[in-house]
């Protein structure tokens, strides 16, 4: 039978506005029990992508070391976009802070967070083209973050249809080589970026999609790697 404690374990799940998964036998698995102790922040284990415990990777080879005291992940390039999809996390309306590490590596970065998440093809993301934070023409430096609605709405399409509406530069770019902090707030329907600690976003956009949760995932597009630190979820009010 289900314990009283298990119930009441799930019952938090849905006020957080996230789904619960993998119950142990003595009432919580230790990945849940990290979660709801989180309460308004969840702090998804990262050490557990390369090993695939909690996560699904999609098109990507993960590594997982320490750098300066924090789990890192790395992800090696392939063709094609790739993902680490988080295991039994719905995010409706909420925030995704992260670090990120691209390269400063022309058509060979990028490198963000995907979510509204319903399979490998159809998400929504948020990602960076670091190698155009010091790029050396003013076309260049107008695409260094961009939202994407898959697959109906690429990059590219919105770039020919939306000009400069779903792709902006960054006021204050970072080296390209090293990590910075990303905060995505999704508020449906808008979407804001921050970079770092600023107070003003690099992106506001309203979403292309009438989706209304889906899952959330560490991105990587066509050709290129990526590295991610510190990944935190705060889940909205009654989302």
């Amino acid at each position: 039978m289900i314990s009283q404690r298990v119930l009441v374990v799930a019952y938090v799940f849905v006020l957080l506005g996230v789904s619960p998964i993998g119950v142990s036998p003595i009432g919580v698995s230790p990945g849940l029990r990290q979660r709801v102790s989180a309460q308004e922040a969840m702090r998804p284990d990262l050490a557990g992508i390369a090993a695939g415990e909690g996560w699904t990777v999609v098109n990507r080879g993960p590594t997982v070391g320490m750098e300066d005291g924090q789990t890192v992940v790395t992800f090696d390039a392939r063709v094609g976009d790739g993902a680490a999809w988080l295991d039994g996390v719905e995010l409706r309306n909420g925030t995704i802070e992260v670090l990120i590490r691209g390269k400063n590596n022309p058509g060979r970065s990028f490198v963000g967070v995907a979510f509204r998440g319903v399979d490998d093809e159809t998400y929504d993301a948020v990602y960076f083209r670091p190698f155009n934070f010091v790029a050396d023409n003013d076309l260049s430096l107008s695409h260094m973050v961009q939202y994407v609605s898959h697959p109906e709405y690429t990059w590219s399409r919105l770039r020919e249809e939306h000009t400069d509406v779903y792709e902006n530069p960054l006021a204050n770019p970072p080296d390209p080589d090293r990590f910075f902090k990303a905060r995505i707030e999704i508020s449906k329907p808008e979407i804001r970026v921050y970079l770092g600690e600023e107070t003003e976003p690099c992106l506001v956009v309203e979403e292309l999609t009438d989706r209304t949760g889906g899952r959330v995932g560490l991105w990587m597009g066509n050709g290129s790697d990526g590295s991610f630190a510190e990944l935190v979820i705060r889940p909205a009010g009654g989302s």
